[in-house]
């Protein structure tokens, strides 16, 4: 048994959307997430500057002694994961590409034709592509960046109709012209649009690597023996800027806020 909380961090408040599955699944574990809200969206930054803000988080969540780190973006997972492992190797660090590209290669027919939406940054490193087709050659794989989705869902427009014009800009075509029956939310931001997603396509499949990364997490900590116990510890939260829009994400997630304290932690750039 092991009650230090596992950090999970992200570039802003998207990394909140693997939270739920882990308190319904591990309700005993608590978390330290952080969000830099401040400085993003990171999708569109190079790829020493996302090193950097990460390597400042990880530590930041290091000196919280978590017990294990989630990588709750994209975009970092798919830039920065090594380097992080590297700099911490005395604690297990997760990204999210990797739990739901071994669930595609293993479950996907041959004729699927899987799509993979996700910032500039994540669509452009093939991370994607290289994950699934390395363990499964025959899966139809096509992708799209959608750059204008995280700075939307970070200013609080998800149920508004400019939202729903962005997800036809990008969507529309990309789907009906590949004939994309699944599509992969490559962002953890994006599934704060599921219910947008599936009233403009309600035959397409999600598929969300915020949930089944929780599945990875519980598997690690049982093979440690680091699952916790019942305990009295709080909920941290922590982020660069403290929006509104966090704080109501916090509040819907969490639903109980005694349970939970929330705070400004700024790193210089």
């Amino acid at each position: 048994m092991d009650n230090r909380p596992i950090g999970f961090f992200d570039s802003g408040l998207g990394g909140l959307s693997c939270l739920p599955s882990l308190l319904k699944k591990m309700p005993n574990e608590k978390v330290v997430y952080y969000g830099d809200t401040a400085r993003t969206p990171y999708g569109s930054k190079s790829t020493a500057t996302i090193e950097k803000f990460s390597f400042q988080i990880s530590d930041y969540l290091v000196e919280h002694n978590v017990k294990m780190i989630v990588i709750a973006c994209n975009t970092i997972s798919a830039t920065c994961l090594d380097a992080l492992r590297r700099r911490h190797p005395q604690i297990p660090i997760i990204g999210v590409i990797e739990p739901i590209a071994q669930k595609i290669a293993r479950d996907t027919a041959e004729e699927t034709k899987i799509g993979v939406i996700g910032t500039k940054v994540t669509i452009s490193s093939g991370a994607y592509a290289n994950q699934i087709t390395s363990r499964n050659k025959k899966v139809k794989l096509f992708s799209k960046a959608c750059p204008a989705f995280v700075p939307l869902i970070e200013e609080g427009i998800i149920d508004d109709e400019i939202m729903d014009l962005t997800i036809k800009h990008y969507l529309d075509d990309f789907i009906s012209d590949n004939g994309i029956t699944k599509l992969v939310l490559g962002c953890t931001h994006y599934p704060f649009l599921t219910d947008n997603l599936h009233r403009i396509y309600p035959d397409l499949e999600l598929l969300n690597p915020s949930q089944e990364v929780i599945n990875t997490v519980q598997e690690i900590l049982q093979k440690n023996d680091q699952l916790a116990g019942p305990n009295s510890l709080e909920h941290q939260c922590f982020a660069s800027d403290l929006s509104e829009v966090f704080m109501n994400m916090i509040s819907r997630i969490f639903n109980d806020e005694s349970d939970v304290t929330v705070n400004i932690k700024k790193f210089e750039d």
